[in-house]
């Protein structure tokens, strides 16, 4: 039976422990004991764990022998802010998917209400990776940026491969584009890609990305959904890497 994967809020090289919502559904729900075993993930490794003391709010692990575990996607994700509930989902998918970073852009066209809002809604798109996370039986959580402005947000993308999905692109292909990375190096890289918002970027910002010496690529000739395209994009690197 597979066991039971928990990612621990606090740690030192020794011991995990679980606080909050974690610690109350192992205590209360799962009815956790002393001596019972599950997997940990405490900084970025996982763990064969045994539980050494439990209460209401934490329960206390002591870290065994280190379990192989897999590795995050090395694909660091701009995404401009769209419908909430499609952000969402969009963010439980990429983290299932392995993403390592996600940064949501303040776009020209993003709608007002969504831009003024978005930057109380990290947290909780924060607590989603990390659910995704768990669920997907991830040993890292995925870094959810700030909601930044385009200039900022590109500014601190420095991965040696910058793909914008470009609805005006005919040509490219992100495919053909991951395939121009030499062979040898391709698992090495480190990879960005830019989704934009609906309606797409205005000129200014396609500016901005031929300044930062983004390539523009194109999925294929149908238009798809902000969240459609990220999902096909994070596949088709996926594929590349494996």
């Amino acid at each position: 039976m597979t066991r039971r994967r928990w990612i621990a809020d606090s740690w030192t090289a020794t011991t995990a422990t679980l606080v909050g919502e974690q610690a109350e559904h192992l205590a209360r729900v799962l009815r956790a004991a002393p001596g019972q075993i599950y997997d940990v993930v405490a900084g970025g490794f996982l763990h064969r764990a045994e539980i050494v003391s439990v209460s209401p709010t934490e329960i206390v692990f002591t870290l065994h022998e280190e379990l192989e575990s897999d590795t995050a996607l090395p694909l660091h994700l701009l995404m401009a802010v769209f419908k909430f509930d499609h952000m969402e989902w969009a963010i439980e998918k990429a983290t299932e998917l392995g993403v390592s970073r996600i940064t949501p852009v303040l776009a020209r066209r993003t709608e007002k209400h969504l831009a003024q809002a978005a930057a109380k809604r990290a947290e909780r798109w924060r607590r989603i990776a990390l659910e995704a996370s768990k669920q997907s039986r991830r040993t890292t959580i995925p870094e959810i940026s700030e909601p930044a402005a385009l200039k900022t947000a590109l500014e601190n993308a420095s991965e040696p491969v910058r793909l914008l999905l470009s609805e005006t692109e005919q040509d490219t292909t992100i495919l053909s584009a991951l395939l121009g990375t030499p062979s040898t190096s391709r698992d090495s890289l480190a990879y960005a890609f830019a989704i934009g918002p609906e309606g797409g970027w205005t000129p200014e910002e396609m500016a901005l990305f031929t300044q930062s010496q983004w390539q523009p690529v194109t999925l294929g000739p149908r238009i798809l959904r902000a969240e459609t395209a990220a999902i096909a994009a994070i596949a088709i690197l996926s594929s590349q890497l494996a």
